[in-house]
């Protein structure tokens, strides 16, 4: 029995990636890109859920990775 884990990954490292002021903020309070600033605005949110679920729907869907273990 093998399991899929591609769907998984992708999502993990796309969270950890795109969580606004972790790695980058955009738009940020100061300037347009951020770097590492942990602080955030709803604008911030609102861009980065958008990006998310972008990337997310082209990884899975469009390019269907898929990893399979076992």
């Amino acid at each position: 029995m093998s399991s899929d884990w591609g769907p998984i990954l992708v999502t993990v490292i796309l969270f950890v990636m795109l969580t606004p002021g972790l790695l980058f903020q955009f738009p940020g309070r100061q300037r347009y890109v951020e770097f590492g600033n942990f602080q955030t605005s709803a604008v911030s949110v609102i861009v980065h859920s958008l990006l998310y679920f972008s990337l997310a729907c082209v990884f899975l869907l469009a390019l269907k990775i898929h990893i399979y273990i076992g």
